[in-house]
Formats: C-alpha cells, sequence, structure tokens
C-alpha cells in the first residue's frame, strides 16, 4: 500500500491552505522568516491597493533571518588552534604548499593574522544549495554536544554539514548565513589587487551576486562567467536541459586588479604564418581602417601618405601632406570603391612605428597598401570572455582525470575539472607573479593538482592553501573500499598521485610537497584563557599551560599563528646546549618548548640574534633562571622579543 492510499484522519490544514492559494496568487509576497516561509503583509497590502501603503521604510540592500547572527558569527573569536600531521605531510619542512583539515570557517579565523592581505587569489566551489546537498551550520552559542545532536553529527570532527532541503522555510536564508561570514573573512586575506572566483549555478547565482556586492562592493564586480560545463544539457531537468553553469568574480579594490587572459590558443597562433628575415613569425594585417567609421570624412586626421620603394617594400617613408616623391609609390587608404579611406593609427603612431609596416601590392584589387607585422613573441594575452566554450572545461573531464589517477569514477563525485581551475589562475595572476591561492571549499584537492600542472610548465610561480572539512565517505561507497574514510583521505592522496604524474611527465624540479594541519582544540588549558573561573587551590593542577599529549610542532603552528608568521614558511630544528629549538625563516622565530632553559641556553642563543623567541612558561629551570635569561637577551640581543605560552 502506498503512502497515498492511506487515509489522513486529520482535518484539513486550512491555514496551509490559504498560504498556499496566496503565493500562488502573489508569489512575490513570500519571504522567510525566522519561524520559516511567511506572507509579507505590507506588500500584500500595496499588492491589493490603487495607493502607496505606508509601511516599514524601504531600502535597497540584501536581508534575510540571519544576517545579524552570520555578522556576529563572523566577529566571533575562536580559540581553536591548527596541529600539525607530519606524517600525513610531504616534505614538511621545505615546502610553502598547505593542506588543511577542519571546518573552514574556523580556519579562515585562524588564518586572520598570517595571512591578512597576502593571498593573491581566492577560487571556491561552495554547495550549491540544490536541496540536495548540504550547508554548514554555525551556532557556536549553543553546547557542543547539543550541537551534535542538532546536526546529527557525533564524530570526533564536530562536523556541522546538514541537509537543507527546498522544503525548508529557511531554504535561502540558510544558505545565505552559512556563505556569509566565511565571503566576509575571505576578503580580509586577499590582497589590495586580489580577486575571487566562486563556482554557482542557478540556484543561488542571484543571491550570491548580491551577497558579493554586499561583502566587495558592487563597484568591485569584475564579471560572471558562463562556463559551458556540459554542452549537451542535463536530460533531467524538467524544462531547459541546463548546459552551464556560473564563475562570479570580484576583486577587492578593483582600481588596483589587473586581470590577466589566456595564452593564445592553435586556432590563434596559425594565424601567425610568415617570418621577417631573422625568423619571427608574424601575422600581416592591413592598416587600412575597414568597417564603420571607415570613411576620410570620419577622422580626417587619420588620412596621410605612405611613400614605399618597390624594390624594398620595408623602406618607407609617411607623410602627412601630399609630397614630390618621384622614385617612390605613393599609398592612400582607399576603399572598395576607390574613394577616400582612413587609417587605423594616427600619423604619430605610424611614424613611431614604421619598423613594424611594409607595402605590399594587392592584385585582387591593383593597388598597393600598407600592413602592420603583428609578432607572435610579445603578443597580449587572449582577453577572457564572459563565456567559456572551451573542451577543458566540460565537467566530464573531472571524472576522468581522477581516473587517470587511478581513482575509480565513483570516488569523489562530480570533481572540478582542471582546465577550469587552470583558467581562473591564468586569469587571476599575472606570470612570474610569486603568489598564493586559496581555496577553502577544496573538495578532492583538484586545485591543488590544477596548480602543480601551471607551475611545473613555467607559466605560474604559485603556492596554495586548500582547507576541507573532513566529512566522512559514505559507509557502503567505493571510496570506503578503497580505504578512503573521509573526503580529505582522498584529496591528500591526489595531491600526492598528481605530483608523481606531473614530475614523471615534465621533469620540473618544483615544490610538490605540502604541510598537512588539522583543526583541533587549543594546545593550551582553558585556565590559560580563563583563570578568574578557577579557585587558588585549583591553579596548581595547571602549573603547565599546554594540555597533555601536545607536541612542540603542535605549540610551534599555534605560535606562528598567534605571532602572525605564515604557515609555509621554512622551518629547521637544530640542537642549541642539548635542547631541540626551531629556526623558523632562519631568524625570524626561535622556539623552544624543552625544559630546563637557564642562563647558558639564554647566551647561546643570543649569538644567532633572532628577532623573536618562545619558551614555555613551565620550561624554565627555576624562576630566577626566567628572570635571568629574560635580562641576558636584553644585553645581548637587544632585537630580539622573548614571549613565553
Amino acid at each position: 500500500m502506498s503512502e497515498n492510499d492511506k487515509l489522513d484522519l486529520s482535518s484539513p490544514d486550512l491555514v496551509n491552505e490559504n498560504f498556499e492559494k496566496l503565493a500562488e496568487l502573489f508569489p512575490n509576497c513570500v519571504t522567510e522568516s525566522a519561524e520559516g516561509k511567511a506572507i509579507d503583509f505590507d506588500l500584500l497590502k500595496q499588492e491589493l491597493s490603487h495607493a502607496v501603503v505606508e509601511g516599514n521604510k524601504e531600502r535597497y540592500r540584501l536581508e534575510w533571518p540571519g544576517k545579524k547572527e552570520a555578522i556576529v558569527t563572523a566577529n566571533l573569536p575562536t580559540n581553536k588552534t591548527l596541529r600539525p600531521i607530519r606524517g600525513d605531510s610531504v616534505d614538511f619542512d621545505n615546502t610553502e604548499n598547505i593542506y588543511i583539515e577542519g571546518d573552514n570557517l574556523e580556519v579562515l579565523k585562524l588564518l586572520q593574522e598570517s595571512y591578512l592581505g597576502k593571498v593573491k587569489m581566492i577560487y571556491i566551489d561552495p554547495p550549491y544549495n540544490t536541496g540536495k546537498d548540504f550547508v554548514y551550520k554555525d551556532n557556536f552559542a549553543k553546547d557542543s554536544q547539543e550541537e551534535l545532536v542538532d546536526s546529527g553529527q557525533k564524530d570526533e570532527y564536530n562536523q556541522r554539514l546538514v541537509s537543507n532541503p527546498e522544503t525548508s522555510g529557511r531554504y535561502h536564508s540558510d544558505w545565505l548565513s552559512m556563505m556569509y561570514p566565511r565571503l566576509k573573512l575571505a576578503r580580509n586575506l586577499l590582497t589590495q589587487d586580489g580577486l575571487i572566483f566562486i563556482s554557482i549555478d542557478d540556484n543561488e547565482q542571484h543571491n550570491l551576486r548580491r551577497l558579493c556586492d554586499d561583502v566587495f562592493g558592487e563597484n568591485n564586480k569584475l564579471g560572471i562567467i558562463t562556463n559551458i560545463n556540459n554542452p549537451k544539457g542535463r536530460s533531467d531537468d524538467k524544462f531547459i536541459a541546463t548546459a552551464h553553469e556560473y564563475i562570479i568574480v570580484y576583486g577587492k579594490a578593483s582600481d588596483y586588479t589587473t586581470v590577466y587572459g589566456f595564452e593564445p590558443d592553435t586556432k590563434i597562433t596559425k594565424r601567425y604564418n610568415k617570418e621577417d628575415i631573422n625568423g619571427k613569425k608574424f601575422r600581416e594585417i592591413d592598416l587600412r581602417k575597414t568597417g564603420d567609421a571607415d570613411k576620410r570624412s570620419d577622422r580626417p586626421d587619420m588620412f596621410y601618405y605612405f611613400y614605399a620603394l618597390e624594390e624594398n617594400p620595408n623602406d618607407l617613408i609617411v607623410s602627412k601632406e601630399k609630397a614630390n616623391q618621384p622614385n617612390r609609390i605613393e599609398i592612400i587608404p582607399l576603399k572598395d570603391d576607390n574613394s577616400d579611406g582612413r587609417w587605423r593609427w594616427g600619423f604619430q603612431t605610424a611614424k613611431e612605428n614604421l619598423d613594424s609596416l611594409y607595402a605590399k601590392f594587392m592584385p585582387t584589387r591593383k593597388i598597393w597598401g600598407v600592413f602592420e607585422k603583428d609578432y607572435l613573441d610579445g603578443r597580449p594575452p587572449v582577453k577572457a570572455t564572459s563565456s567559456w566554450t572551451h573542451k577543458d572545461v566540460n565537467s566530464e573531464r573531472g571524472s576522468e582525470q581522477m581516473i587517470e589517477l587511478g581513482f575509480d569514477k565513483e570516488t569523489f563525485s562530480r570533481p572540478k575539472p582542471l582546465g577550469t581551475l587552470r583558467r581562473v589562475m591564468e586569469i587571476g595572476i599575472m606570470p612570474k607573479e610569486k603568489s598564493i591561492v586559496l581555496d577553502f571549499f577544496s573538495g578532492s584537492a583538484g586545485i591543488c593538482q590544477a596548480m602543480f600542472e601551471l607551475v611545473a610548465s613555467g607559466k605560474r610561480d604559485l603556492s596554495f592553501i586548500a582547507v576541507q572539512l573532513p566529512e566522512n565517505t559514505p559507509k557502503d561507497s567505493i571510496a570506503r573500499e578503497e580505504g578512503f574514510d573521509n573526503i580529505t583521505d582522498i584529496a591528500r592522496e591526489r595531491i600526492k598521485r598528481s605530483a608523481k604524474k606531473i614530475k614523471e611527465e615534465t621533469g620540473a624540479d618544483i615544490d610538490y610537497g605540502f604541510r598537512v594541519y588539522r583543526l583541533d582544540d587549543s594546545n593550551m588549558e582553558d585556565v590559560y584563557y580563563k583563570p578568574q573561573e578557577y579557585a587558588q587551590d585549583k591553579l596548581d593542577l595547571f602549573a603547565d599551560n599546554v594540555k597533555s599529549g601536545r607536541t612542540s610542532d603542535d605549540l610551534l603552528a599555534q605560535v606562528m599563528l598567534d605571532w602572525g608568521l605564515p604557515l609555509s614558511l621554512k622551518i629547521e630544528q637544530v640542537k642549541v646546549e642539548g635542547k631541540k629549538v626551531f629556526k623558523v625563516a632562519e631568524n625570524s622565530l626561535f622556539a623552544c618548548f624543552d625544559d630546563g632553559i637557564d642562563e647558558a641556553f639564554a647566551k647561546a642563543i643570543a649569538e644567532e640574534q633572532p628577532l623573536r623567541i618562545v619558551f614555555k612558561d613551565s620550561g624554565f629551570k627555576d624562576d630566577t633562571a626566567k628572570t635571568n635569561v629574560k635580562q641576558l637577551l636584553k644585553q645581548l640581543s637587544p632585537e630580539t622579543e622573548m614571549k613565553v605560552i
């Protein structure tokens, strides 16, 4: 028996029926409130009146239930930290690439000091809010266990992914509340000339544009790219088969932003089919203006005379007025009907660029013309258009590229094709410009593979920061059969496999490594942050502020974040007076978390003249040693700033 065959055994819900009738008559009056879908009665009154109805003051801005809470969420501090996982990393001490496992909202908060204004480009492929995917539920006001129960997640990572079906009363609002704080924090990380690219489909494209206007400013919208990723169209669409998605592009400050372009492909390079005496390839372009406004009367100042030697067409003289040159051929811009036309260049430009011009007899017209040598070398990049029909952005390529790395087609659903990821980096970052690329919805880490390819080709000088929640793979999935318990397992393996493949194919000597960090609670005991909440007789339990089980690597990462140092800085480990010392970026930071720090150690360290040095508060030999170490550093290395944790 189907559900439709069962008796309802309840009276009709008249309120709901009335709501649906009003929604059918006045769909523009349906809105979302804190309680779910609702009717905007002020707007409904206006629909039923011929005069302006007084109500709430109108304003142009994006509002939704939960916006104020989203603003608060972005501004709330966090006591969490990032713990390095050397065992999952590749070339940890030397690589500049960062892979972070954890909730991207809290990760973005932790990166605020170290990467403020340092990220050149951000690309994200967030949940599209199709009704079948998930959004993050950010509610830090609740007890953590209550949050786990509410979200239906009870794993060690305290995941906050919840389903957001179309039937939800706050379908759009929940998605906006999830995106707003992340975009707000991400904007802070961009350089002044930085850009953000966001993939999205029709479900939230309109809201995302307004949200980005709110966060980045409407005047910083650089464009919207229609990405034709499925030329055949989706067969399961009810009315029109969707063949595209969008890439929304904003800059942090459009006055400073430069959007680069693509290197010319074979369709363009094959036009450069001529060579000069030095073997340099060029194409010839008629200097005569064609098309609209091509008459002499349209721009009289762009009508002038060339004089060429028939035996040497490269020898040209240019003159504003008709000149007496009996040994030369006079050339003027004649239209097809032999009336006077005009040139594309002004006289001064032609005079300054005579070396790139030459004369040529045109047999079909039986007249001489002047042509520009447009050289392939030094040619400006091809400006990206607002419609991408390139074959390498086809979504099918994403799965094929995973298969090429030895994964099953079903290991990861709908990975972005590398062509799309390469192209956003090509137009977002200038060649040879050392830059950081951030993706905080990094999925299978396609951005990392695409970046390796670009760097190996010599076209860009990049490092990445990729962030991904370690969302569990389904229990009976192909991914689980392959040994991948969560998405980050897949991603880390993809980075390793793609690095190996690219190195074998290109032989390029680049940075193929990556440092893995995992979001976790602070390394410090709670009393470190809130000592006033503990009675004096309890404080002896916390003689060491550091939590049990935390390593020197853990402490170093937290110190670097707190001191605003990038996690990508080179780290060396050395022994000084028998104690392990971390040297970050040569002498930028020294850190020693061993016990027994004394005056002899201070004297040895002072010889290195570090800019900063940090110890455990409980790491000194005794209170006298702590005082003496501080004084010795002041005397022997006055530029050194000392801190304790």
